[in-house]
This record gives structure tokens, C-alpha cells and sequence, in this order.
């Protein structure tokens, strides 16, 4: 019979899988940036996203079980249309704006799924799991603020009127 920590371990599973894709998907995303603030969080989130790796490396241990990736098709889907985003905007003031999208899905589907796997660690009695786990939560929602403030300042604006955010190269 599966259990709360069965699903628990599970889901922990895919969103370790899905660190692994964002490490491999955030590079793409600051390369095609062309506002600098933009790419510069995109560099920075990739950092985190190193160590929200590692972090769920450490919760797997907590739990006495050796860390597995489990093939997350939610995010391959959400990296796949963030591909489709940079190919239909590149040559296009519209990048930027179009480069929010997509991480900002990426960073709703974290944000929803570590919720709920702190969440489960606390009725688990594993306050060591849930620790760790908002800490990956609020990198998560802090990476989504900045997103957002990017948008509303800068890449919205410049999407709407055409201006040009190409950097000098």
C-alpha cells in the first residue's frame, strides 16, 4: 500500500529530475536574454538551482534513501514551449517578455510543487525535509518576484512600443 512518504519520495523524485533540466535549460535562457538584468538572474537562478539539486540530495538522506530522478514530463513540457518562445522572439523585442514566460511557468511549477512537499514533510513529522524545502520555496518565490519586476520595469514596456533591448556587443 502506498503511503504519504511512498508519494512524498515520489514527488520529490520529479522535482529532482526537474533541477536537473533547469540546469540545462537556464543557460539557453540567459544566452538569449538581451537585457542584462534579465540575463544576469537568469545566471543567478541557475546557482540555486545547483543547490535546490543538492538540497533535495540532502532530503533524500534524511529519509535514509539515495537520491533518484524521476523523468518529470511537466517540466519537459514547460522547457520545450520556453524553446518555442526564444525560436518565435529572438530576432524580436518581444525576447525578453517572451523569456519571462517561460521561466516564470518554470518557477509557478516549483514554487506549487515544493509547497506541497513542505507541506507533507510537516504532517510527516520531518521538520529537518520541511526546513530545507522552504528554503528551496523561497529562492523560488523570490526568483518569481524578480521575474515579475523585470516585466513590469523593463521587458513589457520594450515588447509593447518595439523598443530594442539588444545589448552592445
Amino acid at each position: 500500500m502506498k503511503m504519504l512518504e511512498d508519494l512524498f519520495l515520489d514527488a520529490l523524485s520529479d522535482m529532482y529530475y526537474c533541477e536537473q533540466q533547469l540546469e540545462k535549460a537556464l543557460p539557453k535562457m540567459a544566452k538569449n536574454a538581451t537585457h542584462e538584468d534579465l540575463k544576469m538572474a537568469f545566471e543567478s537562478h541557475l546557482t540555486q538551482t545547483e543547490q535546490h539539486a543538492e538540497k533535495c540530495e540532502q532530503i533524500f538522506e534524511l529519509f535514509g534513501k539515495k537520491a533518484k530522478a524521476k523523468r518529470c514530463p511537466a517540466i519537459l513540457g514547460i522547457i520545450d514551449e520556453a524553446e518555442d518562445l526564444i525560436s518565435e522572439n529572438k530576432k524580436f523585442p518581444t525576447i525578453n517578455a517572451a523569456l519571462i514566460l517561460g521561466g516564470q511557468k518554470a518557477e509557478h511549477y516549483e514554487i506549487a510543487s515544493y509547497g506541497t512537499l513542505r507541506e507533507w514533510a510537516k504532517h510527516l513529522q520531518r521538520e529537518d525535509a520541511a526546513k530545507l524545502l522552504d528554503e528551496i520555496l523561497a529562492d523560488e518565490k523570490a526568483a518569481d518576484a524578480k521575474l515579475t519586476k523585470l516585466a513590469q520595469e523593463h521587458c513589457n514596456p520594450a515588447a509593447k512600443t518595439g523598443e530594442d533591448m539588444r545589448m552592445a556587443a
